[in-house]
């Protein structure tokens, strides 16, 4: 699509000067009947050198998709395997050999307590977590939603790796209601998705976050479970527990590091050392608006930093934005009080004080999450984001959406890609080196519907090759990070 004088117009406050507004993808895979708000993964599954793409997709909820997840073709966006799923595939896979057969696999979750393992060479079906379809069925067994699975070290002794996932979220409940059914993580064989253990919330509270695993010191035994509460309308905690405490089904001992009476806490936590005292410390999104940072060690607040009149849905990125030794955090955050959500404000945070750097207000409603690169090459981290622009148009209004990228060192905005038709509401991107060329690759997803913000159709993934060079590690470009654990590795 050609960035017409209308649209440019809308996109001046976004863009003073731009080098980089006029970079279209390579290529664009289009899918008519399929939506999605996963954030897309990458591994090379047909060992031809090059990374391919992996996307949980779907239609609307409680509806079958013969298409669910797919795979892509790196090179030219073809499709080289898809899967099908009783209900939307949300999530975001994670990516490990469970068949050992050379080829990484994908372990991916969704709605309706779906869980699947699908083979990286063929997208046949290694296993899943359960073949009952009925949503009633599946509510009585205490079985919703499943959110991001993190690979973890053999739990039942057959020298195999296995899976933590945290299981909740009851979609019938209407905001209003405030019993929901208590959340749960869940240990489960890596190899065939049985069930290892099951551990209930210790506040009966619902979940919706995505659970963070690693030893927060080198010095820890075990591993430290982290994990959040509640949601749009009830209130919850934020918990560090350990693995054991998992595997045996007993969360009491779990530590709550920060709670929000009225509203949870729905985005996956940063873990990252900001003390400098080689113990990761928690950086943690409420969705009352709330950015606060915890000490790992002694899990007292650092600081806390409000976003008035707004919640937060996406999680955190961190960067080293004006100091290479130094790291803050940059964040979005929504207008409004669920489920009347507007506008979108961003916001980068100092990370030793906790003091707002910069306020943005640009765009409206999206959870997607900023990813981090040295995008100008001068030594600095960027954040580039999805932002969608909507115009008001009679009798219906249209959304637009594009890349923009944040220069923080250079105190300058600029949109990044050509504006798109549509809007993406949840998918965050990805940034990496796709071919080995040591350039920058970006793979992006958004939908041509313009007028539905929760549309589940029209998808498309994109990928934009640049001539950018790479002269520094990407540690933030994707969802939950470059290694998808949530953990930033300094």
């Amino acid at each position: 699509m050609t960035l017409n004088k209308t649209i440019l117009s809308i996109l001046t406050f976004v863009v003073l000067t731009s080098t980089y507004a006029q970079i279209t993808p390579k290529w664009t895979a289009e899918f008519k009947d399929l939506g999605t708000f996963s954030s897309p993964r990458v591994a090379d599954l047909n060992n031809d050198g090059v990374k391919d793409i992996i996307v949980g997709c779907g239609r609307e909820e409680f509806e079958r998709a013969d298409t669910a997840v797919i795979a892509l073709n790196g090179k030219d966006g073809s499709m080289l395997w898809y899967v099908g799923a009783r209900d939307q595939i949300f999530g975001s896979a994670a990516i490990y050999d469970i068949d050992e057969d050379g080829t990484q696999d994908v372990i991916i979750s969704g709605r309706s307590a779906e869980l699947k393992a699908i083979s990286g060479v063929s997208g046949k079906l290694i296993w899943e977590f359960t073949e009952i379809s009925e949503p009633e069925k599946l509510r009585e067994l205490g079985f919703y939603n499943f959110y991001n699975p993190q690979i973890i070290d053999d739990q039942n002794g057959d020298g195999k790796r296995d899976i933590l996932i945290a299981n909740g979220g009851d979609v019938t409940k209407k905001p209003e209601e405030k019993d929901r059914p208590t959340g749960q993580l869940f240990i489960l064989d890596g190899q065939n998705g049985a069930i290892i253990s099951r551990a209930m919330m210790p506040d009966g509270k619902e979940i919706y976050c995505s659970t963070v695993i690693t030893k927060l010191s080198s010095d820890d035994q075990d591993y430290s479970v982290i994990f959040g509460t509640g949601g749009e309308t009830v209130g919850g905690n934020m918990y560090v527990s350990t693995l054991k405490g998992v595997r045996e089904e007993n969360l009491s001992k779990a530590v709550p590091i920060a709670t929000s009476p009225e509203k949870g806490f729905i985005a996956p936590p940063l873990l990252i050392d900001v003390t400098k005292d080689g113990t990761l410390d928690v950086l943690i999104n409420a969705v009352d608006g709330r950015m606060i940072a915890v000490d790992g060690k002694t899990k007292e607040t650092l600081w806390q930093s409000l976003t008035p009149s707004s919640e937060a849905y996406g999680s955190i990125a961190a960067g080293n934005f004006f100091e290479t030794d130094k790291l803050d955090f940059f964040s979005v955050y929504a207008s409004g009080i669920w489920p009347n959500l507007t506008n979108s404000k961003q916001r980068l945070i100092d990370g030793e004080t906790g003091d707002a750097i910069f306020t943005g207000t640009m765009g409206s409603v999206q959870t997607s999450t900023p990813i981090i690169a040295d995008i100008t090459q001068d030594g600095f981290d960027d954040a580039l984001l999805s932002v969608n622009i909507k115009v008001e148009t009679f009798p219906l209004d249209d959304y637009f959406n594009a890349l923009v990228l944040y220069d923080f060192k250079n105190k300058s905005v600029h949109q990044f890609t050509r504006a798109q038709f549509g809007i993406n509401l949840a998918s965050t991107p990805w940034v990496g080196d796709l071919d080995g060329d040591g350039k920058f690759d970006i793979i992006y997803c958004n939908h041509s519907e313009s007028r539905n913000v929760f549309a589940m159709n029209d998808l498309r993934v994109n990928l934009v090759k640049t001539d950018i060079e790479i002269k520094k590690p990407v540690k933030w470009g994707a969802y939950m990070g470059s290694d998808y654990d949530g953990v930033y590795k300094d």
